[in-house]
């Protein structure tokens, strides 16, 4: 089986399921400069442009990620759960892309636009194209997840799994 056989076959079982979550993740929580508001631009698979400003007054979550991070395939499930969960409110979510390779986002992005629901997809940039802003910086550790508030400016960093508590600041904000 070649490597981009195998590179298939395991981004398409993560895109379609979730995997088993692993007990005691460690997770953190810090709080992110409430002075300033993010700045986040870039553009999809499909060259339409994301932009975090044209989403003010609603809470936005950030989430960066890389498709060869099991813990970051895992909690696409999740994400997309609460998507569902939220749909009428004033609750988006924006992916951040980091892999190495652009060709690797854009085949995981493939398999979601032909397997996932439409009413289950967020938009995701990659953060290696020389277009995309993004002034959270850099994530140092996958997934790194941002609460956004409704003003644009970031109240809370999610490093590793998203705590549960994290879903109720969000409706908290909401």
């Amino acid at each position: 089986m070649t490597h981009a056989t195998t590179r298939r076959r395991l981004l398409q079982a993560t895109a379609l399921t979730p995997a088993a979550m692993l007990a005691g993740a460690a997770w953190s929580r810090t709080s992110t400069d409430t002075e300033a508001v993010v700045r986040l631009e870039g553009s999809d698979a499909e060259g339409r442009p994301v932009r975090l400003s044209a989403l003010r007054g609603r809470v936005v979550l950030v989430f960066h990620w890389r498709t060869g991070c099991a813990v970051c395939r895992d909690k696409m499930h999740e994400l997309r759960a609460n998507l569902i969960g939220w749909q009428g409110q004033a609750f988006s979510l924006i992916g951040v892309n980091a892999d190495a390779r652009r060709k690797d986002w854009l085949d995981y992005e493939q398999l979601v636009a032909s397997a996932v629901p439409i009413t289950q997809r967020f938009p995701s940039i990659w953060s290696g194209d020389p277009s995309t802003v993004d002034s959270l910086g850099p994530a140092t550790q996958w997934p790194t997840a941002i609460l956004i508030d409704k003003s644009g400016r970031p109240v809370e960093r999610y490093v590793g799994r998203i705590p549960a508590a994290a879903w109720d600041r969000i409706a908290e904000l909401l």
